[in-house]
């Protein structure tokens, strides 16, 4: 398999979470970049989608339950062939399609509206079930914050989906030990996730989320594992792909000044030169 591939395209989506974030002035960089890898693995080799045909049958469907981070969203869709990419610098703009949330109503390619935390992980259980009553073969992939966790409907959600042993469900975790109010041991401790989720019937794994290798090796073992829903555990790094956001809880729902956006796009460009090259940063 050709990882590198892979990098490039995750390349391209850090680099128009950055633009799109910048041209409205607003919006969630942080943890748009901490799962870029995680969105492009899904979206360019794992689900089963057609964006000529959004509504397609038995469709893999992809739910971005930490909805803040739309703009990835966005990135991959656009990269995907869903909407025009000229159409992602309407971010957050009045009569725009992008909103600050995913709307399924407006755009085509986003399976749920989300934003109150948890809310898209529950809904997730109801089209696991729901598939596996119509003999749907489509699998649901549903994407959460470490910081969502603090949610109890999370909670009641994984107990509902161990329980229906829907092993048709492939839930993932973007561990990047931060959300708007600092730290999650600080905020309110979440660990340990990978025990939480086994104690609810889940079959675990857990990685490094910047990993293509382990991303893909572990969504392969999603979907070989029979009579239980499976929990990824990615850890990640809050604004990855940015040196001067990377890890900093300040960059959660911050948009870059035009010095920042600058220096942003100087260190993705060198990133995207180097890859096409072949080479390692």
């Amino acid at each position: 398999m050709d990882l590198k591939k892979y990098e490039k395209i995750a390349s391209k989506i850090r680099t128009d979470v950055i633009n799109e974030v910048h041209s409205a002035g607003s919006g969630h960089p942080g943890g748009s970049l901490s799962a870029a890898d995680i969105v492009t693995a899904l979206y360019f080799r794992e689900m089963n989608i057609d964006p000529k045909k959004p509504d397609m049958k038995g469709r893999d469907k992809f739910i971005l339950s930490k909805g803040h981070a739309a703009p990835v969203q966005y990135a991959a869709l656009a990269e995907k062939g869903y909407f025009p990419k000229e159409e992602l610098l309407t971010l957050r703009k009045l009569g725009s399609r992008l909103q600050g949330h995913p709307n399924r109503d407006k755009l085509p390619g986003i399976e749920m509206s989300t934003g109150s935390l948890g809310q898209g992980f529950a809904v997730c259980i109801g089209m696991a079930l729901a598939g596996k009553m119509d003999r749907d073969p489509g699998r649901i992939y549903v994407l959460l914050g470490d910081g969502e966790l603090q949610e109890g409907i999370v909670w009641e959600a994984a107990m509902a989906a161990g329980h229906y042993k829907l092993d048709n469900l492939c839930a993932i975790v973007d561990w990047n030990g931060l959300q708007i109010d600092g730290r999650n041991d600080d905020v309110m401790t979440v660990t340990p996730i990978d025990d939480k989720f086994r104690a609810f019937g889940f079959n675990v794994i857990v990685i490094d989320g910047h990993d293509f290798s382990q991303i893909f090796s572990a969504f392969d073992q999603a979907r070989e594992c029979k009579g239980k829903p499976t929990a990824i555990i990615a850890k990640t790094h809050k604004g990855h792909g940015v040196s001067f956001m990377e890890d900093q809880v300040s960059w959660h729902g911050t948009a870059p000044n035009e010095e920042q956006y600058n220096q942003a796009m100087t260190e993705l460009k060198a990133q995207q030169a180097v890859r096409e090259l072949g080479g390692e940063e």
